[in-house]
């Protein structure tokens, strides 16, 4: 997880703790199966990664004004993720 996303996490657990439970849980399930039909994981086609890596969309949210979500892309090594950024839906 980059420091930016950290901060937006700790952020949302000052302010609000029903989103930061939400998120948790979501990258619980990130952590155990990024193709969870709960996540509705795909590629986000206006962001990359800092070297041009494809960066992916998981749902915190659905159906819900200013719906959360997390972003991240594969690396820096194999088998590893970077959360990079949690945010409303842009």
């Amino acid at each position: 997880m980059t420091e930016e996303a950290q901060e937006q996490l700790e952020l949302l657990a000052a302010s609000d703790a029903r989103k930061h439970l939400k998120i948790l849980k979501t990258l619980g399930i990130m952590t155990t199966n990024l193709r969870s039909p709960s996540l509705q994981t795909h590629e986000f086609h206006t962001l990359t990664g800092p070297n041009g890596e494809k960066v992916f969309e998981a749902y915190v949210e659905n159906n819900t004004p200013s719906a959360f979500r997390v972003f991240w892309y594969y690396g820096p090594g194999k088998a590893v993720i970077t959360v990079f950024l949690i945010s409303p839906h842009p």
